[in-house]
């Protein structure tokens, strides 16, 4: 399963940061990077609680 961000959506709040933050990462200018989309092990239960967690729906989690 991979992950990936609609930044035109993301607000960077940073709650998938929290969630799963071997994944996700902000810049310095406050942008979400997606460090390796793809997810492994028990990183797909945090990735797809990171999904349904995104306050604006920037989020998808893919196969």
């Amino acid at each position: 399963m991979r992950v990936s961000v609609d930044h035109a959506l993301c607000e960077a709040n940073g709650l998938c940061v929290g969630i799963l933050p071997e994944v996700f990462d902000l810049d310095e200018e406050e942008v979400l990077l997606v460090r390796d989309g793809e997810l492994a092990g028990d990183e797909v239960e945090r990735g797809e609680l990171a999904v349904t967690t995104c306050p604006r729906r920037a989020l998808r989690v893919t196969d």
